[in-house]
């Protein structure tokens, strides 16, 4: 009886679990019909924004600092005591005007020196002079009496020595004039070094950079006072990356700015490309030279610089926030406003800014889903909401 009980309760477990297992399955199958009636996609919410035709600019953004044109200093080459200085920072200068003064009494001392000994020099000279004149015609007057047997052989050969012995006697001293004369004119030239001035040229309006020195140092040669700038040009330097270097051609236009003067730009060329980049860094210089005439600008000032590369004129434009990668290529989803889907174009791109970006292949028209992009596939059903005016117009109609 106790066998029959157990047989009986292990039929009654196993129908059972048939039936939870039977409805475990229908249940499955159930579900994945009801998928496969389901729709393969639902519509994804996205803006779009229309394809554009308008001009797109090629820029670059750099930092940098201002240089001046010319730059140098003026220092003595002689050693001395500096007597004066006649100028101060911030003062303008002409070439040809006078700077800074030396003590010049040595100086002075040593000119009277070397021109006293050039006329003792020129004295000597005249007094030679004079010694083979004579000399000369006393070995004339030899010459002729030794052709009438008058004077002797020994007679003539003295006469003539003493001829050749004063002329090598003139030539000397004609040489110590030339030696003395040259010692005066470097005393002479010593003494215009003690007056530092500026430096004849053709550069535009100088003025005093900096002030090294003040009155009564002693100074030795080489010994800088003042440095002197040309700032009616300045030169804005910037170094560029290998992605750049190649767009930046002599004579493009750039444009600079600087927190001296907010608001405010100043415009200047690319005037010189260093035609190697620095190994270490990978960058070249660049200098962009500037015309200062209002002088606001000055050197050492920390600038903006927006070089313009390219311009296209009624390019096709699509916003940068369009641009998608599907399958390793990039492009945009063309919205179709009357079936609701969106469809990947893949597309060639040309000038690339922050916010924009210039289609070049193939001929874009249209709209072009910017957000919700990430959910969108070829071919999907979108929801392309209402533009906000036309939703506040058709609450107020109803």
């Amino acid at each position: 009886m106790t066998a029959i009980k157990k047989c009986f309760g292990a039929g009654i477990l196993a129908a059972i679990l048939v039936l939870f297992g039977w409805q475990l399955i229908f249940k499955i199958v159930t579900s994945h019909k009801d998928a496969d009636r389901r729709p393969a996609h639902r519509p994804v919410a996205v803006e779009v924004a229309a394809v554009q035709q308008s001009a797109i600019h090629d820029t670059g953004v750099f930092t940098g600092s201002l240089l001046p044109t010319s730059r140098f200093v003026l220092a003595p080459k002689i050693a001395g005591r500096l007597e004066k200085i006649l100028v101060n920072i911030g003062d303008g200068v002409k070439p040809g005007q006078l700077v800074a003064v030396l003590d010049d009494e040595e100086y002075r001392q040593q000119v009277s020196q070397a021109g006293a000994e050039l006329e003792v020099t020129r004295a000597a000279l005249e007094e030679v002079r004079g010694t083979l004149e004579t000399s000369r015609r006393e070995f004339e007057r030899t010459v002729e009496l030794r052709k009438r047997k008058i004077a002797s052989e020994s007679q003539l050969d003295a006469a003539e020595s003493d001829y050749n012995a004063l002329r090598a006697r003139l030539r000397l001293a004609l040489a110590q004039v030339e030696q003395k004369e040259a010692a005066l004119r470097i005393a002479e030239v010593r003494l215009r070094y003690t007056r530092i001035e500026v430096p004849e040229g053709n550069g535009g309006v100088r003025v005093v950079g900096e002030r090294f020195v003040d009155e009564g140092a002693l100074l030795a040669p080489n010994t800088p006072i003042v440095s002197v700038l040309d700032i009616t040009r300045l030169n804005a330097v910037i170094h560029v990356i290998e992605r750049d270097y190649a767009k930046i051609k002599p004579g493009l236009e750039a444009i600079i700015s600087t927190d001296a003067f907010p608001g405010e730009t100043f415009s200047g060329r690319v005037s010189r490309i260093a035609p190697l980049l620095k190994e270490r860094s990978r960058q070249a210089r660049v200098e962009i030279e500037i015309f200062n005439e209002s002088m606001q600008l000055k050197p050492g000032m920390f600038v903006r610089t927006q070089i313009q590369y390219a311009v296209r004129e009624k390019a096709t434009v699509v916003p940068v926030s369009a641009l998608v990668t599907r399958n390793g290529a990039q492009g945009v989803f063309l919205a179709d406003r009357q079936s609701h889907t969106a469809r990947f174009v893949p597309v060639t791109l040309g000038i690339t800014t922050r916010d924009r970006a210039e289609v070049l292949d193939p001929p874009l028209t249209g709209d072009v889903v910017t957000l919700g992009i990430h959910l969108v596939v070829d071919g999907a059903p979108i929801t392309i909401p209402e533009p906000r005016e036309q939703a506040a117009s058709l609450g107020e109609q109803t």
